[in-house]
């Protein structure tokens, strides 16, 4: 048959099977490109820490130990997520733990031994100046405590003309934008206290109350005093500035690292009727502490609806911990669980926390993890997660919790040092060494056997105190070094 007369020839064929192929390159440059932009997202995923303040190990109810707080969103980010039962607060109290996020190093080499001392140096290299480098966007919200923010007016502990050696806002470190305080505040109405108030908290001020300056401040990124919408519950506050910033992002299409650093439940806890009533049957001081947390909770839910509602959940990682353990005394609510000791104790109850890592795009779903994991290990766990390199010329105390997070095998082989005034303590897996007076008397614990440290095991284990404590001295040496200024001179 002739072609001119719609037979087939070869090259009809042909022209037939180079529009087919046409089609088909042109669906999987279509698929390359898709699958381009999801591998680009995997290697970029936006990062959010999210801390609380002094909230104990027991008091999400997803750690199992608290049946009164009520903690639905962060239990829902745990079963969606990934639960470290072993998580550690690098210092039982809240200033230096908040460096070590940062830094990935113990707060003994930059100088914040405790809270209200020291400051973050600006040599110290943290996770947003290294990440700026890879293209993004950097924010912190709520307490920062790494220095002061004003040098002009009195403000909250230090901020003000009297300690101008340690006036260092987060735009000292790499941030972009934030909004913060120095220190503590009240978790409701975070500026304000009634006449009568206590150090330990108060119900939510009525609109017949004369209330008084807290002699707290929020401050802007350009160091501005900020005067609007800080009325109301206090992390709400908080997150209607987080969000901003992450709707700004997603809107410009930038990768972006948010510090979210809520003051609850840190004294004085404040909460309003609303979320106190649950709770109106307990004391007023209970009542507050658990409203609190719930108010707290409700904000965790509302960063997750965000990510959902900007379509960018898969593409970011949560890590939610608390600085410290509870205060969780008699006069003062908060669980450690099962667990020795609370706020500014090297014991469990003072450094184990609740940790939580969520990345619906990354990790899988509902599995829990007893792997040892301190906040120091932040820094180098995400530069690995987008493939950057660890700061060079300076030692670090963490390590990429990376393989943990991807459900890969893992050992770890950096033990876990803590010093804090003459407590010591030293985590080589389950052996935890431990002297409250500066190693002049050793404790030693099985934690994996006897995790309440309950059953002292050094008389009987004389070698491995030696060994343990030898290693904990050879580090306490190359923190001195660091805090000497080596490593910047390095």
């Amino acid at each position: 048959m002739d072609a001119g007369q719609g037979g087939w020839s070869p090259s009809g064929f042909s022209g037939i099977f180079v529009r087919v192929r046409k089609k088909h390159v042109y669906r999987c440059l279509a698929l390359f490109s898709l699958l381009n932009a999801t591998v680009a997202a995997f290697e970029t995923p936006n990062v959010i820490l999210v801390m609380c303040d002094d909230m104990g190990y027991g008091d999400p109810a997803c750690f199992g130990a608290n049946t009164r707080a009520r903690t639905p969103q962060i239990d829902a980010m745990a079963e969606a997520g990934l639960r470290f039962t072993r998580f550690y607060a690098a210092a039982p109290v809240c200033s230096p733990t908040r460096g070590s996020c940062l830094t990935g190093r113990h707060p003994y080499r930059y100088g914040v031994y405790s809270a209200n001392t020291g400051h973050l140096p600006r040599e110290e290299v943290t996770i947003p100046e290294l990440l700026k480098r890879s293209g993004y966007m950097t924010g912190h919200f709520g307490k920062w405590h790494l220095g002061t923010l004003t040098t002009t007016v009195r403000d909250s502990n230090r901020g003000g003309p009297k300690s101008k050696s340690h006036f260092s806002p987060p735009r000292f470190h790499g941030f972009d934008d934030s909004f913060v305080t120095e220190a503590k505040v009240p978790t409701f109405d975070p500026l304000l206290k009634p006449s009568n108030a206590t150090r330990f908290g108060w119900d939510a001020l009525s609109g017949s109350q004369v209330a008084e300056s807290f002699g707290t401040r929020y401050w802007d990124h350009s160091g501005r005093e900020v005067k609007e919408n800080l009325r109301g519950d206090d992390s709400r506050i908080i997150m209607d500035r987080a969000e901003e910033f992450i709707q700004d992002a997603a809107a410009r299409e930038q990768p972006f690292f948010a510090g979210i650093w809520f003051h609850a439940p840190h004294l004085p806890v404040v909460a309003s009727r609303e979320d106190r009533e649950p709770w109106k049957k307990l004391s007023p001081l209970e009542r507050n502490y658990f409203g609190c947390i719930a108010a707290l909770d409700r904000q965790v839910g509302r960063l997750r609806q965000l990510l959902r509602h900007l379509e960018i959940e898969r593409d970011t990682v949560i890590f939610f911990c608390s600085d410290n353990g509870p205060e969780g005394n008699s006069r003062a609510p908060g669980s450690a669980g099962n667990f020795r000791g609370r706020k500014r104790s090297l014991y469990e109850g003072g450094v184990r926390v609740p940790g939580i890592v969520e990345w619906p795009g990354g990790i899988a779903a509902g599995r829990s993890t007893n792997v040892a994991a301190v906040t120091s290990d932040y820094l180098p766990t995400i530069l690995d997660l987008i493939g950057a390199p660890l700061p060079q010329g300076r030692p670090l105390d963490g390590v990429s919790l990376k393989p943990v997070l991807l459900g890969q095998p893992f050992q770890r082989k950096k033990p876990i040092g803590f010093q804090s005034g003459r407590q010591l303590a030293w985590h080589d897996g389950a052996l935890k060494l431990i002297s409250n007076n500066e190693g002049d008397v050793w404790e030693l614990y099985d934690l994996d056997a006897d995790p309440s440290e309950s059953n002292d095991l050094a008389s009987g284990r004389p070698e491995d105190v030696r060994r343990l404590s030898s290693a904990l001295r050879r580090w306490q040496q190359s923190c001195q070094q660091s805090d000497m200024g080596n490593d910047y001179r390095k």
